[in-house]
């Protein structure tokens, strides 16, 4: 627990991005894209989750929610950044934006289900 307030300290800006995407399979999919890169500066930490959405943000029916799977229910991208200092902050994220633009633009020309979507939309 100290080491959780020792960082909470050295890190003292952070900000939660949460991304929800479509299926379990593509928040996956981000994430494992984007752990990929490393955070380049030491003043910077960032962390990766994957989260059911919360039950208000959701317009789909609670009897087929209690269905999937715990796993399948969590197609929320969580990324957490923790800085040293607010300029640091604000660097890391916008790189981040540029990422997770490119990924989900990806997504969005080559991804089956994405595309299956959009015609059936």
């Amino acid at each position: 627990m100290a080491a959780t307030q020792l960082s909470d300290s050295e890190f003292p800006y952070s900000l939660t991005i949460s991304l929800p995407l479509p299926t379990h399979r593509l928040a996956l999919s981000a994430l494992q894209t984007l752990e990929v890169d490393a955070e380049l500066s030491p003043f910077v930490r960032r962390t990766f989750t994957l989260a059911a959405p919360t039950p208000n943000a959701s317009a789909e029916p609670q009897e087929k929610k209690q269905k999937q799977e715990p796993e399948e229910s969590n197609t929320v991208l969580q990324t957490t950044y923790r800085a040293t200092t607010n300029r640091m902050l604000r660097v890391a994220v916008n790189g981040f934006m540029e990422s997770i633009g490119v990924v989900l633009g990806v997504m969005a020309e080559l991804d089956v289900d994405v595309l299956k979507a959009e015609r059936e939309g």
